[in-house]
């Protein structure tokens, strides 16, 4: 029988669902055994035959674990009612279906109302309930709500940071002071004209009075590149895309081509007999609008210039701009209007109507541009009396958004980096305005100019834009500076080798 009480002397020593009582006597206990047996040496068999008698130890509370004093000195703390977390039950959770609905294929039947009434029905006699609105993970006894008064301990780690951290991350900090501020002295004080611009080789054009300086972005020199005589002054400028070549408007009607490069007047062409405020390049078709409301288009490229003329603007045009993909021009003017004409890459619109003729503004429109990312969408904005930014899809002719500026709009450019516009505006802030697009939130306003802006101008890269004011002053903001981490990505795009191997030239 020995090998048995060896077996439940095992199993009780396992157990662990009873205290312990034949486990190993306390320190005092054997202390107390040790010195009893110690001092009763001299009588040994009559203690043998009497029961031993557990004298406790003299050293005070031996006896008390250091647990047991702190709980006996300290209060018992009150426990928070309901728990401090919610155990849900899957006893209710009707294994069987959502066994069935993880692994039926998905039937994309196309059923009638009555053979889809008829099935659910039959649904619900089989399973007690309608299988297609069960949830697979869901419980039906709710966690309970917290007793009056209770206090999260953790809801501190989760409210003090009240911009998310997703949101906080997708900010880029802007700049609210210019770059660079260059003094532009006798700039013509005009809302009508444009008289700055800014080319593809990072060249500055400025207009001041009767002379157009040059300035390199990239090594500071400064050149002059014309000085007018007499009561002749610059009304407008205007770079060919890709090229040196720079178009001048003057106020008294003739257009100058001139090549930067070679500091050298190419030729003078009549088109206009009042002054040209603005002016448009498309490949090698330059067009112009004078004082008068007349457009016209000139190939620089022939002896004849003039290939066609437009007569759709009662006052002056201020507002020239030829979209991206050459397909549509536009111009504003100073009886409020802004026309959108047809016209192809390379060539000459020779129809004398415009296809959209827009009366929404209630005020001159010279601030136009076209969205880069999508060529069939433009910007507009109002003078004074009108104060709002419109934004037409020209494939349809329909104004797809607009916004109060509160203030004269002056310019618009969109940015090349982020899906942001800029806009300029004179009274009565004179500040610059970066909007978001489509949501047109204000994303930064720009201060610093004391009198409105005439013009605005982008830098080649699209990180900086530059505005010309009536206090005389060039101002560069770096507002769309591009994120280091998608440069860093577009570099590598770069740099990776092509099919055609890196030794082709």
């Amino acid at each position: 029988m020995s090998q048995f009480s060896y077996v439940n002397d095992l199993k009780s020593a396992v157990r662990m669902d009873e205290p312990i009582t034949n486990g190993p006597a306390p320190r005092w206990m054997k202390k107390s055994v040790e010195s009893t047996s110690s001092s009763a040496n001299t009588s040994r068999k009559t203690n043998e035959l009497l029961p031993i008698k557990k004298t406790p130890s003299k050293t005070p509370n031996k006896s008390k674990s250091p647990a047991s004093r702190s709980a006996s000195n300290t209060p018992a703390k009150p426990k928070t009612p309901g728990g401090d977390r919610f155990i849900p039950s899957r006893m209710s959770t009707n294994f069987d279906i959502s066994h069935f609905k993880m692994n039926q294929e998905n039937e994309n039947l196309d059923l009638s109302p009555t053979q889809s009434d008829y099935r659910k029905a039959m649904s619900e006699n089989l399973h007690g309930c309608d299988i297609n609105n069960v949830r697979i993970l869901s419980y039906q006894n709710k966690a309970p709500a917290p007793p009056d008064g209770y206090q999260n301990a953790l809801k501190v780690v989760y409210s003090q940071s009240k911009t998310p951290m997703n949101v906080r991350g997708a900010t880029r900090y802007i700049p609210h002071a210019p770059d660079r501020i260059l003094d532009a002295p006798e700039i013509v004080d005009d809302y009508y004209l444009n008289l700055i611009d800014w080319s593809f080789s990072n060249i500055l054009a400025v207009a001041l009075g009767t002379s157009v300086y040059l300035w390199n972005a990239d090594t500071g020199a400064i050149d002059q590149l014309l000085d007018l005589e007499g009561a002749d002054y610059v009304t407008s400028l205007s770079w060919v895309p890709n090229g040196n070549l720079l178009g001048v408007g003057t106020a008294l009607g003739p257009v100058q081509l001139w090549d930067a490069s070679q500091t050298k007047r190419l030729r003078i062409m009549n088109s206009h007999s009042s002054r040209v405020g603005a002016m448009s390049w498309n490949s090698h078709i330059l067009t112009t609008g004078c004082r008068n409301g007349q457009l016209v288009h000139n190939d620089v490229r022939q002896r004849e210039h003039i290939v066609g003329t437009i007569q759709s603007h009662t006052q002056e045009v201020c507002g020239l701009k030829w979209s991206t993909d050459g397909r549509y021009l536009a111009s504003g003017g100073n009886d409020n209007l802004l026309n959108v004409y047809s016209g192809l890459p390379g060539q000459a619109t020779y129809q004398s109507e415009p296809i959209y003729s827009f009366s929404q503004h209630q005020a001159a429109v010279k601030a136009l541009d076209w969205c880069p990312w999508q060529p069939n969408v433009l910007a507009s904005g109002g003078g004074t009396a009108d104060r709002t930014i419109r934004f037409w899809n020209c494939n349809n002719g329909q104004c797809i958004n607009s916004v109060n500026a509160n203030s004269q709009v002056c310019a618009i450019l969109w940015s090349k980096t982020y899906r942001e516009l800029v806009s300029a505006h004179g009274f009565a802030n004179n500040q610059l305005i970066i909007w978001k697009y489509p949501s047109l939130t204000k994303v930064a306003e720009l201060t610093g100019h004391t009198n409105r802006i005439l013009n605005l101008a982008m830098s080649p890269d699209g990180s900086t834009v530059l505005s010309a004011g009536a206090d005389e002053t060039l101002r560069m903001w770096k507002c769309f500076l591009p994120d280091p981490n998608k440069k860093k990505e577009n570099e590598k795009r770069s740099s990776r080798p092509t099919m055609l191997g890196p030794g082709l030239r």
